[in-house]
């Protein structure tokens, strides 16, 4: 199975300065896991600055990378298939070809190969299908499609243990690593 494909509409101004469409199509920058099959993510939209200069007609779209640059912000929707065999998952390449800086350690992946976090607070949505979000204390939550979460820096994996993939949509506002960790 390939990444659901998503479709991209950007707005902008034109040269009169009137609202207009810049982009209308598939979003082309994604990016299949490697060493997770069937798991990938499609990026939409990045900002490198804060406030956020709306003058350009640039496309801001970027390969992926894990986390935002400083002040910046990604948009990107994310599938997760099921999960059914974990040795298979190879969570160095996949946090490697994401760009990462915060690969699970070893402690982590002893709680879930793909435990995480990002330096960013992470606005997400489930579009469809269903995922467990594991937090790094061990707890545990289903969520279905059209719950929302709000990730403060924190320790994380997802874990789909249904039967069909899990789509989520997700900003990533840059954030400064919480001090008080645990």
């Amino acid at each position: 199975m390939a990444l659901r494909p998503i479709r991209r509409i950007v707005t902008g101004h034109g040269p009169d300065g009137a609202a207009t469409i810049l982009f209308d199509g598939t979003a082309t920058e994604t990016l299949e896991f490697p060493g997770w099959s069937e798991a990938g993510s499609t990026e939409l939209w990045s900002t490198d600055e804060s406030p956020v200069d709306m003058n350009s007609a640039a496309d801001r779209a970027r390969p992926m990378r894990h986390d935002p640059t400083p002040q910046g912000t990604l948009f990107r929707v994310v599938q997760i298939p099921p999960e059914q065999d974990l040795d298979g998952m190879d969570t160095d390449k996949v946090f490697e070809a994401m760009g990462s800086t915060n690969k699970p350690d070893a402690e982590a992946r002893e709680k879930h190969p793909s435990m995480h976090r990002t330096d960013s607070i992470d606005y997400l949505v489930v579009i469809s299908g269903e995922m467990t979000m594991l937090m790094g204390d061990g707890s545990e939550t289903l969520l279905r499609q059209g719950d929302c979460i709000i990730q403060q820096g924190t320790d994380h994996a997802w874990v789909n243990r249904g039967t069909e993939p899990c789509v989520l949509a997700a900003v990533l506002v840059d954030g400064a690593r919480p001090t008080v960790l645990g």
